[in-house]
């Protein structure tokens, strides 16, 4: 009888027969895609633009809203749930934008400490009202991502990379489980990029996540990924080891 009643696992990620089409097309954005992963992947994900890579990162959170299929995270069917249930869901999920999202008059403390509004409540939030305990987090969260020099220091002044460790620093103050990337480092030259993946590995690492990012640069996915999964036409044509992203494989996929 050993094993009989198994706990079920809840830090994986199950993507069932998904679907994504948008209004006034016939062709699906995300075709029928099926994928499990689990909690400690650093996951990169590959393919031309237009793919599907940029839908299938947004409808795990449900930025994009899949047509049909099952999106199963800590054994709950995210594309059943209400806008409002997905927002509490969304707190420990986060996803770091190419264009950073900050707000570019504020400091660097005050656009991190947006990170913690998910979990708190509206009146607070709009009011301003935060805790020494809350403010110290925003302290340690740029002292991981190397800026607590820069925290009263208006984000309009820094350089792109010291932007996007912004927007991670800002996502760590939620304590994620699962972080996303949407084409995190597409906007900055490749030495920044290389340091900004240096930085989102270390973090999945020490945190135990599962890490899903979108990365237009070959190297930096066979070099940083535990798995590569790639699309093309929105078909999930790839799902393996980086050492397996061969000539063969590349032709495959950027054809």
């Amino acid at each position: 009888m050993q094993g009989l009643y198994r706990k079920e696992k809840t830090d994986m990620l199950t993507i069932q027969n998904l679907v994504v089409r948008y209004p006034k097309t016939e062709e699906n954005a995300i075709d029928h895609v099926n994928l499990t992963l689990e909690k400690g992947e650093f996951v990169c994900v590959l393919g031309k633009s237009g793919a599907g890579k940029s839908t299938f990162i947004r409808s795990i959170n449900r930025l994009e809203r899949p047509t049909s299929g099952q999106i199963n995270w800590e054994a709950t069917d995210l594309t059943k749930l209400s806008e409002a249930k997905m927002r509490r869901i969304r707190s420990n999920m986060v996803m770091i934008f190419q264009h950073f999202n900050l707000i570019p008059r504020m400091t660097v403390f005050q656009n991190t400490l947006t990170g913690a509004f998910g979990k708190r409540t509206p009146y607070k939030n709009l009011l301003g009202i935060f805790s020494e305990q809350e403010k110290k987090r925003v302290y340690h969260a740029l002292e991981e991502v190397g800026l607590e020099k820069h925290a009263h220091k208006r984000v309009e002044a820094l350089s792109g990379g010291q932007k996007q460790r912004v927007g991670i620093a800002r996502a760590l103050l939620q304590d994620p489980k699962l972080l996303l990337g949407d084409e995190p480092v597409a906007s900055l030259d490749p030495s920044t990029s290389r340091r900004v993946f240096e930085l989102l590995k270390r973090i999945h690492t020490e945190r135990e996540l599962l890490t899903i990012i979108n990365v237009h640069d070959v190297h930096l996915a066979k070099e940083f990924a535990t798995r590569i999964i790639a699309f093309r036409d929105g078909k999930l044509i790839f799902n393996g080891k980086p050492e397996e992203v061969d000539d063969r494989r590349f032709a495959e996929i950027y054809q």
